[in-house]
């Protein structure tokens, strides 16, 4: 077996497994190397499957590849018991057989050995591959480290110069540039049209410097690729999830986001409340005051008393505010204050309902009126088509009286009327019936042409698709093929070339002669065992004979004779007793035979590591209940 197992390790090493030197048979593979060394077989047998080379961290990922790779190998047209198992929890015998049905279905190459003497342009072909192949391999180093293609210490020269002149630092300026402009569906007010067409300058304008602009461009795209990706992200994650659109899924967020930013300046108004001594109320207003002061161009507002302290405060004359402060606190206490703050509190909060019932009243007021007109709009509209259709029947009926005075001459006319009518539509139904029938027949002969090239164009697209398909695939056999080419030429310069084929087709030889040897001993050996129970069933048979022939002429004596009779006895237990023997012997044989065998199971099952694959299973167990804990809680989390 050893034997064997280094002609597949040195059949996977051929197709581009990393294996070690000291790994010498199949018991030292690992469960990552085995699974890797299954999936390079199965890619390098057929190009369909795309499987993963290492095995993934969750257990339930690692069961289903193991068992994606087990159907692979079936369809390639195993037939022994394979499956997740095989791969996992590894035997060396089931392993030592996968791998021999991979290597029997690898691809087979025929290379032929030219012993033909090597020429100048071969050499020259050697060389050059071995230089672009020492200076792919080399580091990379800029141009200032580099010897310029000078010896250094001895060494020779690998490095050439290379053009590196305009090298400068990666520095990146703030961009501007038209959005919406390349969206049709999205409309751009004039205004802004006009900015971009004739204010915003080139983007080789915006930067200082002129070598700035590049990496300007590059940040900015990066920029804005990161941003969709993040959005892309984000949709994908939640916004999917919560089934809206994407314009209410981001008037929810930009709503969210106000809300946080109301909450925030809440809580920052709250601890101001420790340092100031105002209410809640008070310092949200102040802050509102503020902020609107500072926004405000030049109109005031209407404020409370604490406000005109707060803009004292800030006033040019310091000490008159100094002193009106002062004084406040000096004839009013702290009791007062309070209540005068309490007052304005109330007066401001009936104000502001007075304001809200006025405005909710005015509200109701314009959608009564907005009824009232729209009401207004649909009684017009109805009482205009009335009035055309009155119209209409006045027309008609002002006719009719008009003709009632000469009724019988504007009825002859009319009669006459309808009877040249009734001819002419006559004559242009046979007209329209000469015109109908060479264009009927005429649409029925184009067709049946329209059919005809349509069948014909559905069968030359049926073959264009066929061509292309063709051309695919070749193509991707030209592809894979030259992918192939490049991989053993870089594994043929990377093998060593001292490796001698004679050698192993001598191990081969040697192992057939071994295989030969041994089939020849068991040949023997069935015939002797042959001939062994043919001589059996021969002495077995003359022994029965013997007995019988025997037992008649000593049962005839043993009638006239007593001693005859004793020896009749004798020899029925002679005979039993010799039946005794040939059965104990044969069950010890069978004995014999069930412990060989038994032995036989007991070293398979140790071959195949049970305990060891119990603590692996065991540990995977444990693994599998944490990883299903896991998701269960993030299930939990999202109800």
């Amino acid at each position: 077996m050893e034997e064997v197992d280094q002609i597949i390790i040195h059949s996977l090493n051929t197709i581009g497994c990393d294996i070690e030197d000291d790994v010498v048979s199949l018991k030292q593979f690992s469960t990552e190397l085995i699974v890797a060394a299954a999936v390079s077989c199965v890619k390098s047998i057929s190009n369909e499957n795309d499987l993963p080379s290492t095995l993934p961290g969750g257990m339930s990922a690692r069961f289903r590849m193991g068992t994606t790779l087990a159907n692979a190998i079936q369809e390639l047209g195993y037939r022994g018991e394979i499956g997740y198992q095989t791969f996992l929890y590894s035997n060396e015998s089931d392993i030592r057989k996968v791998f021999m049905f991979l290597v029997d279905k690898l691809p087979k190459e025929t290379v032929e050995a030219m012993d033909e003497p090597l020429g100048a342009s071969v050499l020259l072909q050697k060389a050059i591959s071995a230089s672009v192949a020492r200076h792919l391999t080399s580091p990379w180093l800029p141009p200032f480290l580099k010897d310029h293609g000078v010896a250094w210490r001895g060494k020779p020269p690998v490095w050439q110069r290379e053009g590196a002149c305009s090298l400068h630092g990666f520095y990146a300026c703030h961009l501007t540039r038209p959005h919406g402009s390349a969206d049709l569906t999205k409309k751009i007010s004039k205004e802004l049209k006009q900015y971009y067409c004739q204010c915003l300058p080139f983007v080789t304008n915006q930067t200082a410097h002129h070598h700035d602009t590049l990496p300007s461009v590059l940040e900015l795209n990066g920029m804005e690729i990161a941003k969709q990706h993040e959005w892309e992200n984000e949709w994908n994650q939640y916004g999917l999830a919560s089934r809206l659109s994407e314009e209410e899924y981001k008037s929810k967020k930009r709503q969210r986001v106000k809300k946080r930013i109301i909450d925030q300046l809440k809580r920052d108004v709250e601890r101001a409340d420790a340092k100031t001594g105002l209410g809640p109320a008070e310092n949200f207003q102040q802050l509102i005051d503020s902020i609107t002061s500072r926004t405000s161009t030049g109109v005031k507002g209407k404020g409370s008393r604490f406000t005109h302290t707060e803009k004292l405060l800030f006033a040019k004359d310091e000490e008159k505010a100094v002193s009106q402060l002062v004084g406040e606190t000096a004839t009013h206490s702290e009791e007062e204050l309070q209540k005068e703050r309490e007052e304005e509190l109330n007066s401001l909060r009936e104000e502001l309902n007075n304001v809200s019932s006025q405005f909710s009243n005015l509200d109701l007021d314009v959608k009564k009126f907005t009824a009232g007109i729209q009401e207004l709009e649909e009684r017009l509209t109805l009482q205009k088509k009335e009035n055309e259709e009155n119209e209409k029947s006045y027309s008609i009926k002002k006719r009719t009286l008009d003709l009632l005075p000469d009724a019988e001459n504007n009825i002859s006319k009319l009669q006459a009327v309808v009877d040249a009518s009734a001819q002419r539509l006559a004559n242009l139904a046979n007209q329209w019936e000469k015109h109908r029938a060479p264009l009927i027949q005429q649409i029925q002969e184009l067709k049946e042409l329209n059919s005809k090239r349509e069948s014909e164009a559905q069968v030359k697209l049926g073959e264009i698709k066929t061509f292309r398909e063709k051309m695919k695939s070749v193509a991707d056999e030209a592809r894979n093929k030259e992918e192939i080419q490049k991989q053993l030429l870089a594994e043929y310069e990377r093998m060593a070339k001292d490796v001698n084929r004679s050698a192993y087709t001598k191990k081969i030889m040697e192992i057939v002669a071994n295989i030969k040897k041994q089939k020849n001993d068991i040949d023997k050996v069935l015939v002797d065992t042959r001939t062994i129970q043919k001589e059996i069933n021969l002495l077995s048979g003359k022994l029965d004979r013997t007995f019988t022939v025997t037992d008649e002429l000593i049962f005839k004596d043993a009638k006239k004779d007593e001693s005859v009779k004793k020896a009749y006895r004798f020899l029925a237990a002679l005979h039993e007793n010799c039946e005794l023997l040939i059965r104990t012997v044969e069950d010890t044989g069978i004995i014999l035979r069930e412990i060989r065998e038994l032995e036989d199971q007991i070293e398979n099952e140790s071959n195949k590591k049970v305990l060891s694959n119990l603590e692996k299973i065991t540990a995977d167990y444990r693994e599998m209940r944490k990883e299903n804990a896991a998701l269960i809680a993030k299930l939990k989390q999202k109800s």
